[in-house]
């Protein structure tokens, strides 16, 4: 996983002393902000959007290989997506990550739309595409759109966030992800021009953030 590859190794020149091989005494603490593309899960959120993840929904498994992730899993959130979804026991326990309050909050104030990112393994069958092969459940998606927790929502659907949270979580590290939304899953709609969107998300973020 490049997201596994990539943090860890950014942690390790952060907070490792490469020649002794010893971790440093003093943690530092690192600032992640990624920007990407994303298919919209909601109606109401059109192509062209920015939206930030207040959260990340991994489906990937990848903090289950680290210590002290429990509580990322066992958490009520969790236990009642498996439920409202079906969700297949043998398919890797779903898990939440958090993004950073602080960065969620610049890109709210922007009027950036938020929600939780479901994060997928893979680009087709993982998010519901069907090409040659048939997938498990073809009703994946409408689930995801469906299901609500308190107040919080599925809103879109990618491969990274999940992630980079998860492992900022157990890092120590803030992260925040924001995306544009290229396409809408239910709408059918696509970006005409998604590289001017990103142009504009670009700029709108290095001004807020940087």
């Amino acid at each position: 996983d490049n997201i596994d590859i990539v943090l860890s190794e950014l942690d390790a020149v952060a907070n490792i002393d490469l020649v002794s091989k010893q971790i440093k005494p003093d943690h530092k603490q690192l600032t992640f902000i990624r920007l990407g593309t994303s298919g919209s899960l909601q109606e109401d959120i059109p192509v062209d959007a920015f939206l930030a993840s207040s959260h990340g929904l991994g489906f990937d498994g990848l903090v289950h290989y680290y210590a002290n992730s429990e509580s990322l899993s066992d958490n009520e959130f969790v236990e009642e997506f498996m439920e409202a979804v079906n969700w297949d026991k043998k398919l890797p326990k779903p898990y939440l990550a958090e993004s950073d309050g602080e960065l969620l909050k610049k890109a709210i104030d922007l009027g950036f739309y938020s929600g939780v990112t479901a994060t997928a393994t893979g680009f087709y069958g993982p998010q519901g595409r069907i090409l040659r092969l048939g997938i498990k459940d073809n009703a994946l998606n409408e689930k995801l759109s469906m299901f609500r927790y308190k107040n919080m929502r599925i809103t879109n659907f990618e491969m990274e966030t999940s992630g980079i949270y998860g492992l900022s979580k157990l890092m120590g590290h803030r992260a925040i992800t924001i995306n544009c939304i290229v396409a809408n899953r239910f709408t059918g709609q696509f970006s005409k021009d998604y590289h001017q969107s990103m142009h504009q998300l670009i700029g709108k973020v290095m001004e807020a953030y940087l």
